[in-house]
């Protein structure tokens, strides 16, 4: 058997928790994760977790804020005015909305907080801040 390295393309099981245990995602129900190591598709801690092992090895491991999606940070809160949300829109917390930004791009925001005058939305990703543990599966290895 050969080891995981860059270039080649692997097949993965995982399952993701957060340290109080919540699992947070799990390919277990679903067809492998595919990726190509070296490449950025998944987060970094993953992709160096994945180097190195082979076909029909598990692991566990655990990826800080750091080699995930970072901490979480206040400038990428924004609070507006009730106002300014469509009518047709009836924001509650934990809410997903889909908003454009300066740059006419989409972003996902998360209704963190709910006020009489305005709501908070949070553009930070639900995961930022966290320590994600995985279980790790290697499925299937393509050399490049």
């Amino acid at each position: 058997m050969t080891a995981v390295e860059n270039g080649d393309t692997v097949k993965v099981h995982y399952q993701g928790t957060l340290d109080d245990g919540t699992v947070f995602d799990s390919s277990y129900e679903r067809d492998p994760l595919a990726f190509t190591v070296g490449q950025g598709q998944i987060i970094p801690g993953f992709e160096q977790a994945v180097q190195g092992m082979e076909k029909g090895e598990s692991k566990k491991v655990t990826v800080p804020p750091e080699e995930a999606y970072g901490q979480r940070e206040e400038e990428n809160k924004l609070q507006v005015n009730r106002s300014d949300i469509p009518e047709d829109i009836k924001p509650e917390k934990g809410m997903v909305l889909q908003v454009k930004t300066q740059e006419d791009q989409s972003r996902h925001v998360t209704v963190s907080e709910i006020t009489e005058e305005t709501v908070t939305l949070d553009g930070n990703h639900p995961l930022a801040g966290e320590n994600l543990n995985f279980d790790i599966e290697v499925v299937e290895v393509e050399k490049s």
